[in-house]
């Protein structure tokens, strides 16, 4: 069966895309690192306050730099950016807080599995909304990428039980779809990425700082990090990598290639967290003064990692036709 080549843009996108994956990558022993920062400075808060506060800031941030940078250009934004931008930022942030619960109450490779969803639910919604099922390449491609990550992860089925922490983490899978999807539509094909990350930021910051400032104890607590060096310079890594390169990389390139395709690559995401845990949690301890050690290479990385790599490598040799815009009857 042959192909149709892969221009120069299609390939642009997928390597942009890889960087923000190894972004996002590196958030994982970033915000582990942070969470142990925070215990420290602010003993006995509650979970779910400690998960905002790792969220909260960076978005606050990255609002106010991205208010900042587009000061000259003005911040006007059509209605389209406004629409796509707020129900992204609401599909975004409600994936987080359901995942950042759900984690408290379940094994982190059983997360890390169950999020992972999305690659194979996008191209089944894919298939129902367009009755017209998808190549044998996606679905091979979708089953290597959930046997990689469950190898990552180190996934067990006999100590899986659809508890809190289980349904939380499907329902996060949901809505990171959700973003996916949202982000593919061809009635915002014409909304400016800088603009679209600004209503994104500024949605999701407005949401979780109400919630945090609820949750929080008392005044103090909001205020405490603030003071921290460490605290300070993690959540500025993460603003400045996880958050505004990661996002204006994803909001700019995925709509070049297919959804499918981006649920797929955006599996990689584990595969970069992995590979950070061998190194940085050791130079973060030193740095924050916190005892985060480094975790070990295992079989299971490269054995995970190289199915993930294959399935992409399978997606791209055979891509995915885009499916046509939804019509109503």
């Amino acid at each position: 069966m042959s192909h149709q080549p892969m221009s120069a843009q299609h390939r642009q996108a997928l390597l942009m895309l890889l960087v923000a994956n190894l972004f996002w990558g590196l958030s994982f022993p970033v915000i582990k690192a942070l969470g142990m920062v925070q215990e420290r400075l602010l003993p006995g808060v509650s979970t779910w306050f400690s998960g905002l506060y790792t969220v909260a800031p960076r978005f606050l941030l990255a609002t106010l730099i991205l208010l900042i940078v587009q000061a000259r250009s003005g911040w006007r934004v059509t209605r389209g950016e406004l629409k796509q931008g707020v129900i992204i930022g609401l599909f975004a942030a409600m994936g987080m807080l359901f995942q950042n619960d759900g984690l408290q109450f379940t094994a982190a490779s059983t997360s890390a599995f169950l999020t992972q969803l999305y690659a194979v639910l996008i191209p089944v919604y894919l298939a129902i909304r367009s009755r017209r099922n998808p190549r044998a390449t996606v679905w091979l491609s979708c089953a290597l990428v959930l046997a990689g990550v469950a190898i990552l992860g180190q996934f067990s089925w006999s100590t899986l039980s659809l508890g809190r922490g289980e349904w939380e983490t499907l329902v996060a899978s949901l809505f990171f779809m959700g973003q996916i999807l949202w982000l593919e539509k061809k009635e915002f094909a014409a909304n400016r990425p800088e603009k679209l990350s600004l209503v994104m930021f500024a949605t999701q910051a407005v949401g979780f700082c109400i919630i945090g400032c609820i949750l929080a104890p008392n005044t103090n607590a909001l205020i405490v990090p603030w003071l921290s060096p460490s605290w300070l310079g993690l959540t500025a890594t993460l603003t400045v990598f996880s958050t505004l390169g990661a996002y204006l990389i994803m909001n700019t390139w995925q709509p070049k290639i297919t959804a499918t395709e981006a649920g797929l690559i955006y599996c990689v995401e584990p595969i970069f967290g992995s590979a950070m845990a061998l190194f940085l949690p050791g130079l973060l301890s030193l740095w924050a003064g916190i005892n985060y050690p480094n975790e070990l290479a295992t079989l299971n990385l490269f054995v995970g990692g190289g199915l993930i790599t294959a399935a992409n490598i399978l997606i791209q040799l055979n891509p995915p036709p885009p499916i046509p815009p939804y019509t109503s009857p």
